[in-house]
């Protein structure tokens, strides 16, 4: 594909997005106002009023080229899901108009039934209700020779019960903006509405050669490798981080990220990651919905567009052993809609009592519910990841840096009445001008960590939705936030009782301050220590999800009621039991239907050269000894896979979600990596051009 001139960049960003600029031009000015209404304030859509855009969004979009509009929203899946409706009406005298009502625009209705609604419909009870979010920019996408017009919505019940990703997603976003507007309003802050948090999520992947992946089941269906010997070079060199773009993989970047351009994604950065084969992209900040259906449509333009280039994108956690996984660093700060961003330290962050406010509402939130925060990044892929020294561990803890460190301490003895600050980097060359130095480093060790004027949120898993960890984020500051007003508001002395508030909540939370290295295993047992929880798996943190506080908090700002937190928790307990099941049937068929086979006549040739060695009045004991360590890895890869098909029928037999997702882990997961050393101990016996599967060298350095 042709590189885009600068000219033809800026006139195509965001061509297939029917945007403010788009509304202005094709909206009757009181029509427009109204919509702004409505997205700016919430406030409700008249039918007359959606007839009009209805029809506008339909011209627009059918000069684009599209004959269907789609609802599409966010299921329980985890992934997206959209239902196409042609324009087309039928008239008397046979022939079509092209039609689009308020009403086809408002509300749309899926069948509900085969979605994970963790209980809270029965099968036979079909019905559910898409809403369009009007916050988030309806667009038109082709796929294929297909065009439709794709309506951003939430998804819930006949009952109303919370279906979906982006329901809580936004109900979140409206408790955090009610609570942060108390505050603000406290301090004197009488011009902002509205305070909405925001979202950069920095996506990490993984770009495989198709022709590597058809012969591979695991990545077929399960998305990673469960079978791999080690290569023998790795990322040890540290010779692909942000290393010289090869000429295929940029073709892949540019043709993404002008699509994504097109759509009004800010795909902003890219570069090599640590691993081999691995990349990055980073988008510009949105509001945390809109960055959500940004990030969602970027995974599905990043594995469509992969194909093109003869590649398969791998999305997964950990897709390869032994070289780092990857995550989706999510970037989030509360702003205001008149343009504060909230967590600005400014050039003397201690005399900032707005700021200082906003970041310990935040630090009391990560303190309170740690357990809530490590829930909402528990998958059966990032399991792989976390901890692992690679990425984040299990422990959450807080980043502040030098410069919030001090001002912490100072807080906590008493009253902060300094800021470090960062100075000037001078690097002793007179061609280099000196460099202005940030006031504090920055630890990509940290789980959360704060960056200058947001904090980032290191443990989301790179196939995760955003709106699960944005959600939980967004209320339980929320919950801080809530109190701090509750503190403030009508206090004589509104800096006294804010100091107070800061000093106490200093004293009570320097526990989930730390600065170190978070991969070492002094602080795993400092942490204990600190009493911080290091639960590591996913069947373990899900049983906290629940917990009353969990509940309470939840329910408090009217995110997530108790029955629709629990069905979230019975949805992601299923979930864990069917992608481990994936796995193990996976990992079972291969063995037994490609590694033992190969294995078995490679041992079959061996014995005829035995054979051969000795007919010919030579010592065959070089040969034997090969074959007796062949036929001994053998004969365990055929003892684990009786063992992981014990397994996965203990799972079968196992009644009801947890004890199924306990068995699971305790059974299938063992008896999956027992196959897996005997798989991989043979493949660095077996002669190569008899294994069965392309290697981690061919996957991860051929291009």
């Amino acid at each position: 594909m042709a590189a885009t001139g600068n000219g033809d960049l800026r006139a195509a960003y965001g061509e297939n997005v029917f945007s403010d600029r788009v509304m202005r031009e094709r909206l009757p000015g009181n029509t427009y106002r109204a919509v702004r209404r409505a997205m700016d304030e919430g406030a409700p859509l008249d039918p007359t009023v959606a007839d009009v855009v209805a029809n506008a969004m339909k011209d627009w979009a059918i000069e684009k080229g599209a004959t269907h509009f789609c609802h599409w929203f966010q299921p329980m899946t985890g992934m997206t899901a959209e239902k196409h409706d042609s324009f087309i009406s039928p008239t008397a005298d046979g022939r079509v108009m092209m039609e689009f009502s308020g009403k086809e625009l408002i509300r749309g209705e899926p069948d509900a039934s085969s979605f994970p609604s963790g209980g809270l419909r029965a099968t036979f009870e079909a019905r559910g209700y898409t809403a369009w979010d009007c916050t988030s920019p309806v667009f038109v996408k082709a796929d294929g020779s297909n065009v439709s017009l794709f309506i951003p919505c939430a998804f819930c019940s006949y009952t109303g019960e919370a279906l979906d990703k982006k329901t809580p997603l936004l109900r979140s976003m409206d408790a955090l903006s009610r609570q942060a507007i108390r505050v603000l309003r406290a301090l004197g802050n009488t011009t902002s509405r509205r305070v909405l948090p925001t979202l950069g999520a920095e996506q990490e992947y993984f770009l495989v050669d198709r022709r590597f992946v058809e012969k591979r089941l695991d990545l077929l269906v399960a998305g990673r490798t469960l079978f791999g010997a080690p290569p023998p070079k790795g990322q040890e060199m540290d010779d692909h981080y942000f290393g010289t773009l090869d000429e295929r993989v940029a073709s892949f970047m540019n043709e993404l990220n002008h699509e994504l351009w097109k759509l009004g994604i800010s795909a902003k950065t890219q570069h090599n990651e640590v691993a081999p084969a691995q990349y990055e992209l980073a988008p510009i900040f949105a509001t945390v919905n809109v960055a959500t259906d940004d990030n969602q449509l970027t995974m599905q333009a990043m594995q469509k567009i992969a194909r093109r280039h003869g590649f398969v994108c791998l999305l997964h956690e950990k897709p390869f052993a032994g070289v780092n996984g990857s995550g989706k660093h999510n970037n989030w700060s509360p702003d205001t809609d008149d343009g504060i961003r909230l967590l600005h330290p400014g050039t003397t962050p201690h005399a900032n009592m707005q700021f200082l406010l906003f970041l310990f509402a935040v630090i009391r939130a990560v303190d309170r519910y740690p357990l809530l925060l490590r829930a909402a990044v528990a998958t059966p892929g990032n399991d792989h990841r976390l901890g692992a020294n690679e990425a984040p561990p299990a422990i959450v803890s807080i980043f502040l840096g030098e410069q919030l460190t001090d001002i912490y301490e100072q807080l906590e003895a008493g009253g902060a009445s300094s800021s470090k600050a960062g100075g000037e980097l001078t690097l002793g060359v007179s061609s280099l001008p000196p460099l202005p130095k940030d006031s504090t480093d920055r630890n990509r060790t940290s789980p959360f960590a704060f960056t200058g004027s947001k904090f980032e949120f290191r443990m989301v898993g790179s196939s995760q939705s955003t709106a699960g960890p944005c959600f939980v984020l967004n209320t339980i500051v929320a919950d801080s936030l809530s109190e701090i007003a509750a503190a403030i508001e009508g206090a004589e002395d509104v800096n006294a009782a804010a100091q107070a508030l800061l000093q106490r909540y200093a004293r009570e939370h320097k526990r989930i301050v730390f600065n170190g290295d978070n991969y070492s295993a002094e602080w795993a047992a400092e942490a204990a220590r600190r009493g911080l929880p290091n639960i590591t798996n996913t069947v373990d943190s899900l049983a906290t999800l629940t917990a009353p506080e969990h509940v309470e908090v939840l329910a408090r700002h009217g995110v997530l009621s108790r029955g629709e937190l629990e069905a979230r928790q019975g949805i992601l307990l299923e979930n864990y039991v069917k992608v481990i099941g994936i796995e193990g049937r996976t990992a079972l068929q291969m063995a037994c239907r490609q590694i033992l086979p190969a294995a078995a006549a490679y041992a079959a040739k061996l014995a005829e050269g035995v054979c051969a060695v000795r007919d010919a009045g030579l010592d065959p004991a070089p040969q034997r000894v090969l074959l007796e360590e062949v036929c001994a890895q053998v004969a365990r890869l055929k003892a684990g896979t009786e063992d992981l098909s014990t397994a996965l029928a203990d799972v079968e037999a196992a009644r009801g979600a947890r004890a199924k997702a306990l068995a699971s882990r305790d059974r299938i997961l063992p008896a999956m990596e027992a196959v897996r050393h005997s798989a991989d101990a043979l493949e660095s016996l077996v002669d190569a051009a008899m294994w069965p599967l392309p290697t981690y060298t061919e996957m991860l350095f051929c291009r």
